[in-house]
C-alpha cells in the first residue's frame, strides 16, 4: 500500500479541524466541504470511519515527526546555517 504524503495529510486535517469548527460555530455551514474533506481523508487513510482517519493520520504524522533529521555542520561560531524565520 502507497504511504500518504504528510504535507497533504497534515493539509486535510487542518481544513477538517477549520470546518469542524465552523460547523459547531454554525451548525449550517460549510457541511459539504466537511463531507468532501472527511471522505478524502477516509480513503487516503484507508478507513471508513473519519474518527479511525484522523487518528491514522494522526499516528503517520507523530511517526514521521519521529525521524531523525540529517545531521547539519556547525561552523566555527556555533551555527548550523538554519534560518530562524518562523
Amino acid at each position: 500500500m502507497l504511504e500518504p504524503d504528510p504535507k497533504v495529510v497534515r493539509e486535510l486535517l487542518t481544513r477538517y479541524a477549520s470546518l469542524r469548527i465552523a460547523q459547531a460555530e454554525r451548525p449550517r455551514h460549510a457541511v459539504r466541504e466537511l463531507t468532501d474533506v472527511s471522505y478524502t481523508l477516509c480513503v487516503m487513510m484507508a478507513t471508513t470511519s473519519v474518527h479511525d482517519a484522523v487518528a491514522k493520520a494522526d499516528a503517520l504524522l507523530l511517526a514521521k515527526g519521529r525521524t531523525a533529521p540529517q545531521a547539519r555542520p556547525v561552523d566555527a561560531n556555533g551555527e548550523t546555517g538554519l534560518s530562524l524565520a518562523v
